[in-house]
């Protein structure tokens, strides 16, 4: 009688042990596919979805460069699930610890990951109106979009940088650095770019669409000149927000220039002609609509903003 309990009770203890070890397995995230784009810098080009659609914690793209010291993320996703994916992709290629995650700018798409890093306690890295922005929207983020944070979803969980960048700043990884540029107000007002010295892979953040329309949060007068800036860099390569990555710098912005031009002058000229900006959202750069994928998800949106930006003129 003793045999048959002490035997049931190891049973019962395997039984916990591989039911324990299976919802480990379970619960560890696949790692996020990437792609080597250059030697030790690797992306992953998020999904072309609306931000309301099914898997849009997966749009933006985002990814991380390895040094020989550490490694920097850039972007984390649009949830903690993407975010833990991304770290674990980032562990599959590199035993090197996270010392930075550095955030292009306040969009949901490429910061809610940030707690997935939570643990590594890297140096979050943002432009200097960062933090403002995030104190800004961060109810509303939690409101919002609290299925793609960890339940109960907190405004704790959307994490700020501990180090910002008001003009530039270099980050040594170890035998390579990152160049990081805050720029003047544009798609968003906290809009950061990085450039790795060594492969000379340039992360525009949503500074740069391709495909995609691009979504004006910011300032379209200020966007035409950052792209003016951009085109200046001596990169090799660029890492665009949204859309695939491309050697062909010229063409990428001068696409996205075309759109943003189109929506400038159409507004100037619909304010001259006392259009309300409800015409105005109807009516201006339309010819462009071809050009572009989620037409509807943004160039109302786009051509509003910049009515109330550009009455003022």
């Amino acid at each position: 009688m003793t045999g048959r309990v002490s035997t049931r009770r190891t049973c019962a203890a395997l039984m916990v042990f591989f039911t324990c070890a299976a919802i480990a397995r379970a619960e560890k995230p696949t790692p996020l596919e990437v792609e080597e784009v250059a030697p030790s810098v690797f992306v992953h080009v998020g999904k072309m979805l609306a931000l309301d659609a099914p898997g849009h914690d997966d749009i933006a793209n985002i990814g991380f460069i390895v040094g020989t010291r550490c490694v920097a993320v850039i972007d984390t996703g649009g949830s903690t699930r993407i975010g833990r994916a991304l770290r674990e992709s980032v562990r599959r290629h590199s035993t090197l610890p996270v010392c930075y995650v550095i955030n292009t700018h306040d969009h949901v798409d490429h910061i809610l990951g940030n707690a997935a890093f939570k643990d590594d306690k890297p140096v979050f890295v943002g432009h200097s109106n960062l933090t403002a922005a995030l104190t800004r929207d961060r109810s509303f983020f939690v409101e919002r979009y609290g299925s793609d944070l960890d339940a109960p979803a907190t405004g704790d969980e959307i994490i700020g940088p501990d180090k910002t960048v008001a003009t530039a700043l270099a980050l040594d990884l170890g035998g390579r650095h990152l160049e990081l540029r805050a720029w003047p107000k544009a798609h968003t007002d906290c809009d950061l770019t990085v450039l790795d010295d060594r492969s000379r892979v340039l992360w525009t953040g949503d500074l740069v669409f391709r495909e995609r329309i691009p979504a004006l949060d910011g300032s379209i007068v200020g966007w035409l000149a950052d792209l003016d800036g951009l085109a200046k860099s001596d990169a090799a390569m660029i890492v665009p927000g949204h859309g695939a990555v491309t050697r062909d710098i010229a063409a990428a912005l001068a696409a996205e220039r075309r759109y943003l031009e189109a929506v400038r002058d159409g507004v100037r000229a619909a304010l001259a002609g006392g259009q309300s900006i409800e015409q105005a959202a109807r009516e201006v750069a339309t010819n462009e609509r071809a050009h572009w994928q989620l037409w509807d998800t943004a160039h109302a949106h786009n051509v509003s903003r910049a009515y109330q930006e550009l009455e003022w003129e």
